[in-house]
C-alpha cells in the first residue's frame, strides 16, 4: 500500500478541484437556461454532460485511489473500469456530437472533446497491462490530471461560447 500513500496529496488536490468545478459546471447550465436557444439539450448532452463527467470521473479516481485496498493492484483494475465506462461513454458523445446540428465543433473542439478524453479513457484501461503497479498508478494519475484539465478548458470554452458568440448574437 505504501505505492498508493505516495499518491496522497495529488489526489487530494486533483479530486477536490474536480469537486468544486463539477460545481460550477452546474452555475453555467443554470445560467445557460435561464436564455434557453434551439437545440441547446442535444448542444448540452454533446459538450456540456461530457464535461460533468469527465470531473467526476477525476473525483472518481481520486476515491478509487485512495481506498485502502489489500493491494495496490486492485486500484488498478478498478481504474480500468472506469475507463472502459469512459470509452463506452465517450462512444455515445461523439455520436451526440455529430448528431446536434447547432454547433459545428472545429479541430480544437474534436482535441478537447474528442481526442484527449479518449485518450485519458485508453489509457486507464491500458494501466491494467502493465506488470509495474507503480507504473501503472502514474498512467492513472496522468489521466485523473488530464481529464480535469480537459474538463477546465471545454467548461471555460462553454462561458466564451455563451458570453462572446450567443450574448453578441442575441444582442446584436
Amino acid at each position: 500500500m505504501a505505492a498508493l500513500e505516495a499518491w496522497d496529496s495529488f489526489y487530494v488536490i486533483v479530486g477536490a478541484s474536480a469537486g468544486a468545478l463539477i460545481g460550477l459546471q452546474f452555475v453555467l447550465m443554470t445560467l445557460i437556461a435561464e436564455r434557453p436557444q434551439p437545440g441547446i439539450v442535444q448542444v448540452g448532452r454533446a459538450f456540456g454532460t461530457p464535461t460533468v463527467v469527465h470531473f467526476s470521473t477525476t473525483l472518481t479516481l481520486g476515491a478509487l485511489v485512495r481506498t485502502p485496498w489489500p493491494d495496490a493492484v486492485y486500484a488498478v483494475w478498478t481504474s480500468a473500469a472506469v475507463g472502459l465506462f469512459g470509452l463506452t461513454f465517450m462512444a455515445m458523445t461523439v455520436t451526440r456530437m455529430w448528431n446536434q446540428k447547432v454547433y459545428r465543433p472545429d479541430l480544437e473542439d474534436l482535441a478537447f472533446h474528442v481526442v484527449l478524453p479518449l485518450l485519458a479513457y485508453g489509457v486507464l484501461v491500458g494501466c491494467v497491462a502493465l506488470a509495474h503497479v507503480e507504473l501503472a498508478l502514474f498512467g492513472i494519475g496522468g489521466s485523473a490530471l488530464l481529464l480535469l484539465l480537459v474538463g477546465i478548458h471545454n467548461a471555460w470554452d462553454a462561458v466564451d461560447y455563451q458570453v462572446y458568440v450567443q450574448r453578441i448574437r442575441r444582442d446584436g
